[in-house]
């Protein structure tokens, strides 16, 4: 069994545009959806896509789902459904199962039946947004965790030339820079003679607030 294999059930807005990136990524996508529309327009892109209804064990155990190491439940507007599917993708195996949630109580239920990961679109984008409205440096925004944050922070003109050692982030504000995204390309773990450049994109890890202080310090 290869560990590239995904099951995405829902081909809605959300569910197909993870599925699409997803091929993108170079893995297999198998999509399941009950809308024949839906289906014949992602036939061209997915590795696979069938018209199913996922409530159906049966339809389920047909498709062979235990055999792939991830589905992800991108259920739209049915809880139940919603529900249903994930209960089932866990009684038949499947490794690992990642389900939408519409609400944060469809979230806690989704967690009660032993989801492995819930994810809250609407939310999280609308986080993600406001944090980049504020700061306008800020070009991404991920929240490892309620205190934890990787963010990607343009170089300002003001730390154009300047050495991770001159500014010391560690030191001064607690967080690190972890990459530098340059337009030749990407510095992983960059070393304290690495020089800054304007066009340059900082990915800084820390804790909010140690963040919050080096863009308020250093960028701003």
């Amino acid at each position: 069994m290869k560990s590239n294999q995904f099951v995405v059930i829902g081909l809605g807005r959300f569910g197909s545009s993870l599925a699409r990136e997803l091929i993108q990524l170079g893995y297999e996508v198998l999509g399941v959806d009950k809308d024949e529309e839906s289906v014949q327009e992602m036939s061209q892109v997915l590795t696979h896509a069938v018209i199913a209804d996922a409530t159906d064990e049966e339809v389920l155990r047909s498709l062979g789902v235990r055999n792939f190491d991830c589905g992800v439940i991108a259920i739209g507007d049915d809880i139940q459904a919603s529900i249903l599917t994930t209960i089932l993708l866990k009684d038949l195996g499947v490794k690992q199962v990642v389900a939408k949630a519409m609400t944060e109580l469809h979230g806690r239920v989704l967690e009660k039946i032993g989801v492995d990961r819930v994810i809250y679109p609407e939310r999280d984008m609308g986080i993600r947004v406001a944090h980049q409205l504020v700061s306008p440096n800020l070009l991404d925004y991920i929240e490892l965790s309620k205190e934890y944050t990787i963010a990607e922070l343009a170089v300002p003109k003001c730390l154009n030339g300047v050495s991770l050692r001159e500014l010391n982030p560690r030191a001064r504000f607690g967080c690190s820079i972890v990459a530098i995204n340059k337009p030749k390309g990407i510095i992983i773990a960059p070393e304290a003679n690495d020089v800054l450049a304007e066009k340059d994109v900082m990915v800084v890890i820390g804790t909010n607030q140690q963040i919050e202080h080096f863009e308020e310090s250093v960028i701003r």
